[in-house]
């Protein structure tokens, strides 16, 4: 049901969702409003996990502080798979690298002075001690340091944890698009199974639009977002006739348009044909 969030200070549901680093989105679940960001983790990141490991896939999982729990990170290690979790600062953490929390000396620079240590640690709730990698970044004008811990089982250089990491925020950017093309998170039926299913189906036209934008689309247009393929492409003065077999999507003529279609045509006729 749709209750009060507190974090977004309004009355909302709470959807989980699941991406792949193409912005496919590949499982969601519909959740009140005010449960915890991880909640329901276990209904879809197990049975993901396994389903892209069946087809030969190499996971690597990654995820904000809400998804730094001891289950996750058991669930995932007994799949053989990889992860990078932002960790919450604690004080014992902080005691690790105490020496990189010490402002450098002489003037700073416009440029960011960053630090990373690895280290392993393990919390009262962990079962075994895991790594954890550290940023320390000093910007110019801030008095203090900004400070993140990474927890992870990747084997990969510091930089490269972080790097790794930092990649998350690509999804809100997904999520972002998702809202303004497929109003994705627009849930205002009274039910929640028919906001349940509301949700699939923005889910599903979402990842249309994505293949459509990844597949199709001409790679001298550029990465253009699903707003733009909606206004530009779509909206552009089309209209759909039905007929008993087919539907004609009749779009107004001009120079981009037929362009583009030439292009996102010649691209899918080039696509391999399933295999069997």
């Amino acid at each position: 049901m749709a209750t009060y969030n507190g974090h977004f200070e309004s009355t909302c549901y709470h959807p989980l969702l699941l991406f792949n680093g193409e912005g496919d989105c590949l499982a969601v679940k519909l959740r009140p409003g005010n449960v915890a960001s991880a909640e329901g983790w276990e209904e879809l990141l197990p049975a993901e996990i396994d389903r892209l490991q069946a087809q030969g896939i190499e996971v690597a999982f990654r995820g904000d502080a809400a998804f730094a729990r001891p289950g996750i990170y058991e669930s995932v290690e007994a799949r053989a798979a990889r992860y990078a979790i932002r960790l919450p600062a604690n004080g014992n953490l902080e005691r690790e690298i105490a020496e990189l929390l010490k402002r450098p000396a002489g003037r700073p620079g416009h440029k960011p002075t960053v630090r990373c240590k690895s280290f392993f640690y393990k919390a009262g709730s962990w079962t075994k001690a895991r790594r954890v990698v550290a940023k320390v970044e000093f910007h110019c004008g801030e008095l203090f340091p900004r400070v993140g811990f990474i927890v992870t089982n990747l084997s990969a250089s510091n930089r490269a944890v972080v790097r790794f990491y930092n990649k998350r925020g690509t999804a809100e950017q997904w999520i972002k698009e998702g809202k303004q093309a497929v109003a994705l998170t627009r849930l205002s039926c009274h039910r929640f199974r028919a906001n349940e299913v509301r949700l699939w189906l923005s889910a599903i036209t979402y990842n249309l639009g994505n293949l459509w934008r990844r597949l199709a689309l001409p790679k001298a247009i550029g990465n253009w977002s699903l707003t733009s393929l909606q206004q530009r492409l779509v909206k552009t003065g089309d209209r759909l006739v039905k007929h008993a077999r087919y539907y004609w999507l009749l779009l107004a003529e001009s120079h981009l348009t037929r362009r583009l279609f030439a292009g996102m045509l010649g691209r899918i006729a080039a696509l391999p044909a399933p295999a069997g």
